[in-house]
């Protein structure tokens, strides 16, 4: 562990750190609840109204790996520092936005500097705890709450939507930035990779550019995948993708050291992280617009509706944790999406009735599951990484995580699209909507047997490579 932080300093360094990994997370579901109010309040249309929580996830996704060489090199509780003050600063402009375009570029904003946060957060926790049992404590912790995260934030987005009103889901960010910097001033040290640092800004401009240019494309497929902007955006972003990979094998020192991605059991952890966020971030959008168009919730009600999942997690989490140690992560992994997977195939079979019977127990289910997944996540996705890397390899489960999530959004409603276009005019707006509800959940349902399909093949090595004891982490080797 880090020698000049005492024992129970680490451990508020933690929840500091912890409380950080919330914000973010559930910044990227907090306004969703509060979408119908802001949308009237504004103007929005239907199809900016997606841009609300698209361009976070975006911003927030295609900046996090610049976010994390800049705090590897910048220093890392700087980085976490500015990080918190810019997102605060988002959020007030968010909060008392005037129009549409202004929430939607203030989102953007937030985004940008979750960018920073979130890799320098879980770098400092990387180098905190570096080694023994103590570490993987922390990250049984830190993991808990960023995947119960997203959910926190639809019940949050209602208590605060139903009392307040939506523009208190964006103000509420400015009270965890004070107690985040003033937790980070009192308890966190700074540190930074050693050695010549250099930016790699061919690297940084083409994976930006390619992933937005992704993440828009997909968002382009509810007007057909067949559509040229469609085609046009998906066509550019591989190219630069591409690119990207091309430049960082030249450059000395790359964005992102394809040693980080290329290691069997990260690149696995990294892959499942996408497709379990495109479950926490897209598939709750459409629960949510279950709860509140077709089974009439407030959003106070519908907020408290969908706290079974985070619950379930919570509750789950302490008792996978001991199973994490007794049998190793690799069972976890494989069963835990596949567990998500059945409760989406239950969730899948709504006709609009009852919530207890038809969308509760499914929530109880799902968080179960993903408590199987979030628990040993964290700690896969850093297997074996360089001290010199903890930031870049954060950023990168950070990154995959709102990237899937917003691909997976996007092509959850091009799908839902697609049930409800050429049967809606048929059928009754709330049967249309049900449909096409079911189908996106449907949907999800095959991104996490997906997910177990991958850790099958990419999550292999001993119990003590994957989950190491007191002696320190242990690289897993491809």
């Amino acid at each position: 562990m880090s020698a000049s932080l005492s024992a129970r300093t680490r451990w508020w360094a933690l929840g500091v750190l912890s409380l950080t990994q919330l914000v973010v997370v559930l910044d990227g579901t907090i306004v969703n609840i509060a979408l119908p109010q802001a949308q009237e309040a504004l103007g929005l249309t239907d199809s900016a109204r997606q841009w609300v929580v698209t361009a976070y996830a975006l911003a927030f996704g295609a900046l996090l790996l610049l976010g994390g060489r800049i705090a590897d090199y910048w220093g890392r509780k700087r980085t976490y520092a500015v990080g918190m003050v810019g997102f605060g600063l988002a959020s007030l402009w968010g909060g008392i936005a005037s129009s549409g375009f202004e929430l939607i570029l203030a989102r953007g904003l937030q985004g940008a500097f979750a960018a920073l946060l979130a890799p320098a957060a879980l770098a400092l926790l990387t180098v905190t705890f570096p080694s023994g049992r103590d570490r993987n404590t922390a990250f049984a912790v830190f993991g808990t709450v960023a995947g119960a995260g997203a959910a926190v934030g639809l019940v949050l987005g209602g208590v605060l939507t139903e009392f307040l009103n939506w523009r208190w889901c964006l103000l509420v960010n400015i009270f965890f930035v004070i107690v985040g910097l003033i937790g980070a001033f009192l308890f966190l040290e700074e540190s930074r990779a050693e050695g010549d640092n250099r930016y790699d800004v061919w690297g940084a401009v083409t994976v930006t550019l390619g992933l937005g240019s992704l993440v828009y494309g997909f968002s382009s497929a509810e007007r057909g995948w067949g559509n040229p902007v469609t085609i046009t955006f998906l066509a550019v972003g591989v190219v630069l993708i591409a690119l990207f990979v091309w430049i960082e094998t030249k450059v000395d020192q790359p964005l992102l050291p394809l040693r980080v991605i290329t290691h069997r059991v990260r690149a696995g952890a990294f892959l499942i992280q996408a497709l379990a966020g495109s479950v926490m971030i897209g598939a709750t959008l459409y629960l949510t617009f279950h709860l509140q168009l077709v089974l009439g919730m407030s959003a106070l009600s519908a907020g408290l509706a969908t706290l079974p999942l985070p619950v379930a997690t919570m509750i789950a989490a302490p008792f996978v944790t001991k199973l994490l140690s007794r049998i190793g992560a690799r069972p976890l992994m494989i069963t835990g999406p596949l567990v998500v997977a059945g409760a989406l195939l239950l969730l899948s079979r709504i006709t609009g009735g009852a919530y207890a019977a038809e969308v509760l127990p499914a929530l109880i289910v799902m968080g179960l599951g993903m408590a199987f997944v979030f628990v040993p996540l964290q700690n896969l996705a850093l297997a074996g990484v360089p001290a010199h890397d903890a930031g870049v390899a954060s950023a990168t489960a950070n990154s995959a995580m709102q990237i899937g999530g917003s691909i997976g959004l996007s092509v959850f409603t091009a799908i839902y699209a697609a049930v409800v276009g050429p049967h809606g005019a048929g059928m009754p707006p709330e049967s249309a909507l049900v449909s096409g509800y079911s189908a996106a959940f449907v949907a999800a349902a095959v991104c996490m047997v997906i997910a177990a399909v991958i850790a099958v093949v990419f999550v292999r090595g001993s119990r003590q490579e994957l989950y190491p004891s007191e002696a320190g982490m242990v690289a897993v080797h491809s």
